[in-house]
C-alpha cells in the first residue's frame, strides 16, 4: 500500500481561501518557486541572470497552459525597474495597443525608463497587426513579453520573431507538478495547509498524470477534491474520489495549431518504425481527442503509397477499406476498421521508392529544359506527321519475344536516367528482379542497333 502523505495540522483557515482559486493563491512569489527549464529559471538561468541586471530582452513566452507563462511576466514585473502593463490579445485591439507604445514613448522621454508590455495571447493578433510593436521594440522604448500557446513559426511574423528570445515552457513533468500540489498541501497562508487533508501517493501520482502537465489543471482538481473531501466530513483525498470528479481526462488536441501536427506526427512515424502499440497509442488518442475519423483515414491512404508502396501493394487497398468501412459505419464501431488498416500499414514491409521517384521526377521537370517527346514514341495521326518521322523506329513491345522493344522514351537529356529503385523490402524484392532484367534486355537491344548502324 502506498505511503500517506500527511500535511498540515489543524487551525484557523486562510481568511482568503474561499475567496481566490488555489491556483491563483499559489502562484509562486519568486523565481525560487517557479517549476520550468533550468536554462531559464534555474541558478544560472538567463532569466534570473536578466532580472538580476535589470536587462530583460523581449520575450515570446511560449508553452500550453498552465505551465508558468503569466507567473514568470508577473515576477518580471515585481523584480526589475521597469513600468509594467499588461494586456490580454483577445481584449485588446490594435489602436489601445498604439496608445499604450505612445505613453512608453513619453515616459522613456520623460524619466529614461522603459515600459515592459506583456500581451498575453499574442497570436490573436493578426501578423500585419503585429507590425505596430516593432518600432518600439527597436528603439528600446517597450520590452515586448509576449504570451502564446501556439507555435510562434506559425502565428507571428518573422520580424517580431527575430526581435524577440522564444522561451519554451514544455508541459511539465509529472514529479514537478508533484511538487507543486504539496506546496499547495504544505502552505498555510496560501494554501491548504491548514486542513490538515491527508492524501496517498497514488492520488499525488494521479493528480499529476491527468493535469497533462498543466499546474492549474492539478490545483483546480486539488481544491475540488478538497471540498469534496470536506462535504463529506474527511481529511482523506482519495484516488477514487479523484476519478470521480475528474471523470474524463480531457485530451491536449488542436486541430488548428501545432498539437495537431504533432499528434499526426507521432502517429505516422510509428508505422514507418513498424511498431503497432505506439500507432494504436496514437490512434486512439487523436480519436479520443476528437479529430475527424475520416482525417485519419486519408492519412492512411497516403502512408500507404509513401510508406509501404510497392513492397506491399495490398497496403493501399486495406486503407482504402477502411475508409469504406468508417464511411458505413461511423463512431465508434467504425473506429476499429481504422485501428485494423493502421497496424496493417505499421506491421507491412516499408518501401519509399515511388515517394523518392516522384521528388526526383518533379525536381527533373522544375530544373531542366521541357524538351520535346522523342519522335519514336510520338503517334503519327496524320499524312505529315509520319513524314517528318513520328513513331519511326517504334517497336510494339508486345509483339518483341522479350516483351522489350528496346526504345528510349526519355528526352535525350535524360537518357538512362533512374527515378524509380525498388528496395528489397516485400514484394519489391521481385519488382526490382524484373526491373534488372528489363533493362539487360533494353541495353542489349540497343547494343545490337548501334552494331546494325
Amino acid at each position: 500500500m502506498s505511503d500517506l502523505f500527511d500535511v498540515g495540522r489543524p487551525s484557523p483557515a486562510s481568511p482568503d481561501s474561499g475567496q481566490t482559486p488555489l491556483a491563483d493563491r499559489m502562484r509562486p512569489r519568486s523565481l525560487d518557486e517557479v517549476e520550468g527549464p533550468e536554462e531559464v529559471v534555474g541558478s544560472n538561468g538567463f532569466l534570473r541572470r536578466a532580472i538580476a541586471e535589470d536587462r530583460v530582452p523581449s520575450l515570446i513566452l511560449w508553452g500550453p497552459p498552465g505551465v508558468g507563462k503569466t507567473t514568470l511576466a508577473r515576477l518580471i514585473a515585481t523584480q526589475t525597474s521597469s513600468n509594467f502593463v499588461s494586456y490580454s490579445a483577445v481584449a485588446t485591439g490594435v489602436k489601445e495597443m498604439r496608445e499604450v507604445l505612445e505613453n512608453a514613448r513619453r515616459a522613456r522621454s520623460r524619466s529614461g525608463q522603459r515600459t515592459i508590455l506583456f500581451l498575453d495571447e499574442i497570436h490573436r493578433f493578426n501578423r500585419a497587426q503585429q507590425d505596430v510593436f516593432l518600432p518600439a521594440i527597436e528603439s528600446g522604448e517597450v520590452v515586448l513579453i509576449g504570451a502564446t500557446t501556439e507555435n510562434p513559426s506559425f502565428e507571428l511574423n518573422g520580424a517580431l520573431l527575430s526581435r524577440c528570445k522564444v522561451v519554451v515552457l514544455d508541459p511539465l513533468p509529472p514529479e514537478a507538478i508533484v511538487r507543486i500540489v504539496k506546496r499547495a498541501l504544505q502552505d498555510i497562508p496560501r494554501g491548504l495547509g491548514a486542513r490538515d487533508f491527508r492524501v496517498d501517493d497514488d492520488a499525488l501520482s494521479f493528480i499529476a498524470q491527468t493535469s497533462g502537465g498543466d499546474a492549474r489543471r492539478a490545483l483546480n482538481l486539488l481544491e475540488a477534491a478538497a471540498a469534496d473531501a470536506e462535504a463529506s466530513r474527511s481529511n482523506r483525498i482519495e484516488t477514487t474520489r479523484l476519478r470521480d470528479l475528474l471523470q474524463r481526462k480531457v485530451l491536449l488536441y488542436d486541430k488548428a495549431g501545432e498539437e495537431h501536427y504533432n499528434l499526426i506526427s507521432a502517429l505516422h512515424k510509428s508505422m514507418r518504425e513498424s511498431d503497432p502499440d505506439a500507432t494504436i497509442y496514437w490512434l486512439v488518442r487523436m480519436l479520443e481527442a476528437g479529430v475527424e475519423p475520416l482525417y485519419i483515414a486519408r492519412r492512411f491512404v497516403r502512408f500507404a503509397s509513401e510508406d509501404v508502396g510497392l513492397a506491399d501493394p495490398r497496403a493501399l487497398s486495406v486503407a482504402l477499406d477502411a475508409k469504406d468501412a468508417f464511411d458505413f459505419l461511423g463512431m465508434p464501431e467504425g473506429s476499429l476498421a481504422l485501428v485494423e488498416a493502421a497496424v496493417y500499414c505499421a506491421l507491412a514491409p516499408k518501401s519509399n521508392a515511388l515517394y523518392v521517384a516522384e521528388g526526383e521526377a518533379k525536381t527533373d521537370v522544375a530544373e531542366k529544359p521541357a524538351e520535346p517527346v522523342p519522335r519514336v514514341i510520338r503517334n503519327a495521326v496524320t499524312k505529315l506527321m509520319k513524314q517528318v518521322g513520328y513513331g519511326r523506329g517504334y517497336r510494339y513491345a508486345h509483339a518483341e519475344p522479350e516483351g522489350v522493344g528496346g526504345i528510349e522514351c526519355l528526352p535525350e537529356s535524360l537518357h538512362g536516367r533512374r527515378y524509380y529503385r525498388p528496395t528489397s523490402a516485400g514484394e519489391e524484392k521481385e519488382l526490382s528482379r524484373r526491373l534488372e532484367a528489363v533493362l539487360k534486355l533494353r541495353q542489349e537491344k540497343w547494343k545490337k542497333e548501334e552494331g546494325e548502324r
